[in-house]
């Protein structure tokens, strides 16, 4: 995997050189500060902080090959697609990898940024790694394998016969392969958000599907309530008894896991009493620190016999914002009464909770969580890991090649408000409190805006950017929000200015935009309302990112 990323990067990041040259601009560093309240506070020995992955890394599933431990995370419209990350722990991971490396098995172009990859699913059986997903408006559902989870994973194998969304795959104990995943029930939906869990069996040489597909579970744990959109499901054997468990009651506040079992692969299933398994929808409002939205999760059972759980869950500003979208917790699961039940009712979900016996440091693993500060100096061949683009590239921008220890955007003339990629390289925000900010060489061309960031979607975000006018430079400030589009502050600079470093803040729901012209920082505005980049406002399943931009304007 990272011998075909790197030579596609080195592809993408040098051929651009030679085709735009004379309208690259240059970016010195790019700096990302975390500085959470939360994170700030002392961990007990033998501890460790959730969320595990901080940011937008939602959907994990996850599975143990040997000694080690492998995750996945949705990645939607960005590219590269569908993250994976290897631990000892379940606490410290690192990535590995991408399952959608190259640019050319999926294009988004025309897609939202809530469309694309979502919900994969990872398994491993006989020395080979699969992850089973949903490319929502872009071919539909297919499946990739590896024989090492860093890859080259497979280009996908699209599952032609196959329905619905949020595909997985569980292997019996005769070697058997089956799939299930979220369908339409059959007949007319009793309900809006009415779903079901279909099962088949599947030979994953031909990736072709045998046998009927079964509805296995209809609505959810009890219809005649309307239980709404059970989705997620996974399969487990323990005991002699096969356990379905399923997200249940949509991806907000009423997000919440449940499980079921039966004796016999094919059902019925019954549900437990307790359900749900882990939900946050009963706890008061206006707790402390609260975190929402918990489900969607995936189990796995470590070499000790211990079992954990690893889920999405939002950690939220004024009682209902998030801007770092939904990300990865990790619990351990007790079995009651032969339940598996990851958290107590009432409960809230700890951020430093005890870590398994077998937990390890490694002080070498990029910070994923807790107070951190991330930098590149672009002095690697190869972009880090940490950067996605908006959308798969169709032609190389960003460039490390042609100016050693800078990065190079040959400007494209796509604006953050496009449905292709524009020439925006960005990272996760992953705290509710932090800084960004980078040096940039003003560009020398008329036509050229270039600076810094803040991303949600393509209808909310802002952009801080310097360009040329005549005898200065206007720096300017626009936001997207929904469908208003305003510069809500700029200033002139003396057209001699050569470097500029540009910042952004953010403290929950207030942004602040910065500039140093090489007299100190200076706010553009220092109260911009930040939660236009919150999820719940945006709408959609991701989280905000930052980074550098440059674009050519339109003639006028």
């Amino acid at each position: 995997m990272k011998r075909l990323l790197r030579l596609w990067c080195l592809c993408l990041l040098a051929i651009g050189a030679s085709a735009h040259a004379q309208q690259a601009v240059l970016f010195d560093w790019f700096d990302y500060q975390g500085h959470d309240a939360t994170f700030a506070q002392p961990l007990p020995p033998g501890h460790y902080r959730n969320p595990v992955l901080a940011g937008f890394y939602p959907d994990p599933s996850v599975v143990r090959a040997g000694d080690a431990f492998y995750l996945v995370n949705s990645s939607f419209a960005y590219h590269p697609g569908i993250p994976v990350f290897e631990s000892r722990d379940l606490v410290h991971w690192k990535p590995v990898g991408h399952v959608i490396a190259k640019p050319a098995p999926l294009d988004f172009d025309g897609l939202n940024m809530s469309r694309g990859v979502f919900a994969p699913a990872i398994a491993y059986h006989d020395g080979t790694f699969y992850v089973v997903n949903t490319a929502m408006d872009a071919g539909g559902n297919f499946i990739a394998t590896a024989k090492q989870a860093g890859g080259p994973w497979s280009d996908p194998m699209w599952l032609k016969d196959v329905e619905g969304i949020d595909p997985s795959l569980f292997f019996d104990d005769d070697g058997k392969a089956y799939l299930l995943n979220n369908g339409a029930p059959q007949g007319k939906p009793l309900y809006a958000g009415h779903r079901a869990i279909w099962l088949q069996q599947i030979d994953l040489a031909r990736g072709a599907m045998v046998g009927e597909r079964k509805v296995i579970l209809n609505g959810g744990t009890n219809l005649s309530k309307k239980p709404i959109w059970i989705e997620g499901p996974h399969l487990y054997k323990r005991d002699g008894w096969y356990y379905l468990m399923c997200a249940e009651g949509g991806t907000g506040p009423q997000h919440s896991e449940v499980v079921l079992r039966s004796r016999s692969l094919w059902g019925p299933y019954v549900s437990y009493e307790g359900n749900p398994i882990l939900t946050q929808r009963d706890l008061p409002a206006d707790r402390a620190n609260p975190i929402v939205n918990a489900g969607h999760a995936d189990l796995v059972e470590a070499a000790d016999g211990s079992w954990w759980a690893v889920f999405l869950a939002s950690r939220t500003y004024d009682g209902t914002h998030y801007n770092t979208g939904r990300e990865t917790f990790v619990l351990p699961v007790t079995w009651k009464d032969g339940w598996p039940v990851i958290l107590p009712k009432g409960t809230s979900i700890p951020q430093m909770p005890k870590g398994p016996a077998f937990m390890q440091g490694d002080a070498t693993q990029a910070p994923l969580s807790g107070n951190f500060d991330w930098r590149d100096d672009f002095d690697a061949p190869t972009l880090k890991t940490e950067w996605m683009f908006v959308r798969t590239p169709k032609q190389a921008w960003a460039d490390l090649a042609s100016h050693p220890g800078k990065l190079a955007i040959h400007p494209l003339a796509e604006d953050l408000d496009s449905l292709r990629n524009p020439s925006f390289l960005t990272r996760r925000q992953q705290h509710l409190a932090f800084d960004a900010s980078t040096s940039l060489a003003v560009p020398k061309d008329d036509g050229v805006e270039a600076g810094i960031a803040a991303f949600q979607n393509e209808r909310y975000w802002y952009a801080m950017g310097v360009r040329r006018e005549g005898d200065h430079l206007l720096l300017s400030l626009r936001m997207h929000r929904g469908n208003d589009v305003a510069t809500i502050a700029h200033a002139e600079l003396p057209a001699n200015v050569g470097t500029l470093k540009l910042k952004i803040t953010g403290d929950g729901g207030v942004y602040g935009f910065a500039y140093d012209a090489g007299t100190g920082w200076t706010w553009l505005d220092g109260h911009a309302d930040g939660t236009v980049l919150s999820t719940n406002l945006a709408g959609g399943f991701i989280g905000a990112t930052v980074g550098p931009y440059a674009r050519r304007l339109a003639h006028e």
